[in-house]
């Protein structure tokens, strides 16, 4: 409302700024350089009397002086009257324009204001920001709550073969009988990943940094705080933010840590500065990194969060995933059901194909899951699954992904 009061306040001053001179114009209209000149010619009539009395002039001569004098103010009494015209013929114009000119700024400022604008937000100082940004903060839950509200997916660790099930209880058998073996610790973090126990990740992650100590590295808290965020959920917790920020002293231009860093600043009421780390972020790129396609789902959200308009990012939109084309799409609608099928499989078998001697990213592979799904191709869908497990084993954000997939397809719980 205060807003609205003020904004309407200046709509005012803009008004009157633009109308007073015309005001004022008028004014010195109905006066004009006529009167002023005819003012003087009376003075100088005056002044001719006063002469003839002190005897400068003659009585001819200042009878041909006052002549001379008159005929000058019947001038300036005719100029007077076409300038009156002229000036009241022009008046109404001018106060025309005048009116336009205020109501095209005013409705054009306010356009623009609902077009780009926010006008349903709140006011936000940057005071008021920082205190709910520590209001927020103080009272998120723990890692650990996060983790027990979250379960622990068994997907990844079901689809595992019942060897590399083994060969991971070994590992953590051993990484616990020595305690202190960094060597031993990072593996488990990479197999717990691996089979989808993220809070068993991060927890042997966590013994990695403890073990270095000051050694320590930014990659080693940026992986730790990635495990955290995994394993809750999405969620950032103070523990993962403290990891984030060892990270970001050590490694401050580490985009991963850059990324993982916009999303703590989002959940915690700090969505202007958010917007501002990941747009840079997708301003530095690569297109294809992976940090580049979760930046671009939530940045509009991310930019509401802030009062900001969505950001205009031509040549940045995330690369389309392999699928028909329109003219594909025109050509199967003269097809017949089995032509329709036929081509739809040999497009997901381009991909399958592509997938195995190439790679691909993590959407891609949960497409190659979920058409097969869709087909109704259950073995291949598994088969797929499976690759997926082993090319994004590195990947802890990627399987995530896959999973969702494979559960939709239904080859995994």
């Amino acid at each position: 409302m205060v807003f609205w009061l003020v904004a309407g306040a200046l709509a005012v001053i803009v008004a009157l700024i633009v109308i007073a001179p015309l005001i004022r114009a008028r004014g010195r209209a109905e006066g004009g350089v006529a009167r002023f000149d005819i003012a003087i010619y009376r003075d100088q009539l005056a002044e001719v009397d006063r002469d003839v009395e002190r005897g400068r002039l003659s009585a001819s001569e200042a009878e041909q002086t006052r002549l001379e004098i008159k005929r000058r103010i019947l001038e300036a009494d005719r100029a007077g009257s076409d300038e009156a015209g002229t000036a009241e013929a022009a008046r109404p114009l001018s106060l025309v324009t005048g009116i336009v000119v205020v109501l095209a700024l005013l409705g054009g400022t306010a356009g623009t204001y609902l077009a780009i604008g926010a006008p349903g937000a709140g006011d936000m100082p940057l005071k008021l920001r920082r205190e709910r940004a520590a209001e927020i903060s103080a009272n998120r839950p723990s890692q650990e709550v996060a983790e027990a509200e979250i379960g622990n997916a068994t997907e990844l660790a079901d689809a595992a073969s019942a060897e590399y099930r083994d060969l991971v209880a070994r590992l953590r058998e051993t990484a616990a009988a020595r305690g202190g073996d960094i060597q031993g610790q990072m593996l488990l973090a990479q197999h717990e990943a691996r089979l989808g126990n993220f809070a068993a990740a991060r927890i042997a992650q966590g013994n990695v940094v403890a073990l270095k100590g000051d050694a320590a590295t930014g990659e080693d808290f940026t992986d730790l705080a990635e495990l955290m965020i995994i394993a809750a959920g999405g969620y950032v917790s103070p523990q993962a933010e403290q990891a984030l920020s060892a990270a970001l002293r050590l490694t401050p231009d580490n985009p991963r840590t850059r990324y993982y860093s916009g999303l703590d600043l989002a959940q915690n009421g700090r969505a202007d500065v958010a917007y501002q780390v990941w747009m840079k972020l997708l301003q530095d790129g690569p297109p294809d990194a992976p940090w580049i396609a979760p930046i671009l789902e939530q940045i509009n959200d991310v930019a509401n969060l802030a009062g900001l308009p969505p950001p205009d990012l031509p040549g940045r939109d995330q690369a389309p995933l392999a699928g028909p084309s329109a003219e594909d799409m025109d050509a199967a609608g003269a097809q017949s059901a089995e032509d329709r099928d036929a081509m739809v499989r040999g497009m997901v078998a381009q991909l399958s194909e592509r997938l195995a001697a190439e790679g691909g990213s993590a959407a891609e592979w949960a497409q190659l899951i979920r058409a097969y799904g869709v087909l109704g191709e259950a073995d291949l869908a598994a088969a797929a699954w499976k690759d997926a497990q082993a090319a994004l084993a590195d990947n802890p954000a990627g399987l995530a992904e896959a999973v969702a997939a494979a559960r939709d397809a239904g080859v995994a719980d």
